[in-house]
């Protein structure tokens, strides 16, 4: 199997004998969805391969290619009349350079509206003849008025396709406020652009327009220019049009299975892999099945395919930059609340619905209950919508463990800045994974990292802020699948490290933890005396015992669904952990069968 990662023109994908999933038999609904559309989906969700399958299905210089290109998928099998009828005009905004000043800024979108237009004519020459194009350096706007010119004198509408609307405005909104106010507010730019787009397909040469992004703080922002588009991110047809299901991919990983000649189970254990980290996304209000991140799931697909396991950073790097929005949601008004909340699955953040439309001034503004910063985060694809309560109202919840590792990091950076003290916590979590030993992680934990929490804090601290330290600490994704809250049987572990399968041949156990807190009031004593306290000495006191007894029996019950589950191949060690406030750290631990 030859899988398109990196690579993401419907065309080079049919003609090249790649894996393509197909959802064509939507393009017949989305003719009847309406004629400007908005599709918001996360980013490298697939947006750009469905507008480049949009683009050569109506594209009418594609006619000869129809049968190669689409005749064994399902529009090739009944096509819509629209076939092969337009022109097609296809805007990439994620050309367009944000790094310059404003001036350099808008510059760079003329070109890019020149360019666009230049191919244009270069791709239609057969079909315009000598029509003539005219275009000015410093505004792109005529640049469409002329192509559309072109486009009707020669008896066809055009189709306009916009990928990534939002993407160089999102690079200046996290970074650059003011010159992005400069190009959606007012007159600005980006504003008068898409006015000129509106007006353009209001019976003048425009028949249809599609636009993918990412969010639609942009699109709210410029909403008195453009506001005729229909969002159909959530419409229940269109929910699974970009990504994979779970039987696409149990689908390919049987075909690579049977190529490879693996064992029996194989295909089994690829699947539960790419489940936990990257399963999970859901796109419509009611419940579903989740979906699978399609740039990552091909990035998994193609180091098997090339190397035979799975890929050793399974955060694909392309991804890595979402970090960047994380950090633009934190700083704004409650947004590291919101973030905290997203770490503790028992009280996942809820809100009432998305908002859809919302732009910078209202995240700024946001009271603290505001839907704003939650859907943010949905669109940004940091959040999913995981259930609704009793009262209706949505339930967020981090998608999978590849995205969770962006707000460990996220975390880890705020909480733990220092190099020689993130040295130090490196050094004793690496000796923990082969050792067990929890007393120099302890150590480090307790002078360095605990107290970066302060008197303020103890009036939310549970077991969730302890877990939360540990899951920073010891988070390390290139050996273990980590998980917090693992279901096991019926029960849910606090976190758990087990070995990633192709990483068993190395020195590494498998840890299971669960938490308890007791605050200094529980105990009836001070900061000052727990500090002066010896280790023995604190887990002597009736209440931290009772404590650690209450946390190994869960463990007990933990450790024989873990051991049904993966046999001889488990190599557990459990560990009990009380926290006394943020002051000390006491322990039991255990290897092997429980006595």
């Amino acid at each position: 199997m030859k899988f398109p990662y990196g690579t993401a023109d419907f065309h080079a994908i049919r003609c090249e004998g790649y894996y393509y999933a197909d959802r064509t038999d939507r393009i017949r609904t989305l003719e009847e969805a309406g004629k400007q559309l908005l599709f918001l989906r996360p980013r490298r969700f697939g947006k750009t391969a469905w507008l480049t399958t949009l683009e050569n299905y109506y594209d009418l210089a594609r006619a000869e290619e129809f049968d190669e290109l689409f005749g064994p998928l399902a529009i090739g099998q009944n096509p819509t009349a629209r076939r092969n009828h337009y022109f097609v005009l296809r805007w990439d905004f994620s050309m367009v350079d944000a790094s310059g000043n404003l001036a350099e800024i808008r510059q760079a979108l003329h070109d890019h509206l020149n360019s666009r237009a230049r191919a244009f004519f270069a791709r239609y020459r057969d079909q315009l003849g000598a029509w003539p194009l005219t275009l000015q350096p410093e505004n792109g706007v005529v640049a469409l008025e002329s192509t559309i010119s072109a486009a009707r004198a020669s008896g066809h509408d055009l189709y306009l396709l916009i990928d990534e609307y939002d993407n160089f405005a999102n690079e200046l909104m996290h970074g650059r406020r003011a010159d992005y106010d400069a190009l959606v507010s007012g007159e600005g730019l980006l504003k008068t652009l898409f006015k000129a787009v509106k007006s353009l397909a209001s019976g003048q040469g425009i028949d249809r327009v599609f636009i993918t992004g990412v969010s639609p703080v942009v699109l709210a922002d410029i909403s008195s220019g453009y506001n005729v588009s229909e969002n159909i991110s959530l419409d229940a047809r269109f929910v699974d049009l970009c990504g994979f299901s779970e039987a696409e991919i149990a689908a390919v990983l049987g075909q690579l299975a049977a190529e490879q000649q693996r064992d029996r189970d194989w295909s089994a254990r690829m699947l539960q892999t790419m489940r936990v980290w990257y399963n999970g996304y859901r796109f419509g209000y009611e419940p579903g099945p989740g979906l699978y991140n399609p740039t990552l799931a091909l990035y998994f697909f193609k180091a098997l395919a090339t190397t035979g396991a799975p890929p050793r950073e399974m955060l694909d790097s392309n991804l890595a930059m979402d970090r960047n929005r994380i950090d633009f949601v934190a700083r704004q008004p409650h947004g590291e609340e919101l973030i905290g909340a997203a770490l503790d699955p028992e009280h996942p953040p809820v809100i009432a619905s998305l908002a859809h439309r919302f732009g910078v001034e209202d995240l700024r503004r946001a009271p603290r209950d505001a839907p704003y910063l939650g859907s943010l985060l949905y669109f940004l694809g940091a959040l999913t919508l995981r259930d609704q309560d009793a009262m209706g109202r949505l339930m967020l919840s981090i998608p999978n463990l590849v995205i969770r590792k962006l707000y460990v990091e996220k975390f880890r950076d705020q909480r733990f800045p220092n190099y020689p003290e993130r040295e130090h916590l490196r050094a004793a979590a690496e000796g923990f994974y082969s050792s067990g030993e929890l007393a120099p992680l302890v150590e480090v934990l307790e002078a360095n990292h605990l107290r970066v929490f302060d008197n303020r804090d103890y009036r939310w601290s549970n077991e969730l802020t302890v877990k939360t330290v540990f899951l920073i600490a010891l988070f390390a994704d290139i050996f273990y699948v980590m998980d917090s809250e693992t279901a096991i049987e019926r029960g849910h572990a606090d976190l758990s490290l087990i070995v990633r399968e192709e990483m068993r041949r190395f020195a590494l156990f498998d840890h299971l933890f669960e938490f308890k807190y007791l605050s200094l009031q529980d105990l009836g004593d001070t900061a000052e005396t727990l500090r002066a306290q010896s280790r023995e000495a604190l887990m002597a006191q009736p209440k931290v015992a009772a404590c650690l007894d209450a946390a190994e029996a869960q463990l007990d019950r933990h450790r024989q669904g873990l051991e049904q589950a993966y046999g001889e191949r488990l190599r557990l060690h459990t560990h009990a952990v009380v926290a006394l406030g943020f002051e000390r750290l006491v322990w039991r631990s255990c290897s092997g069968a429980p006595a």
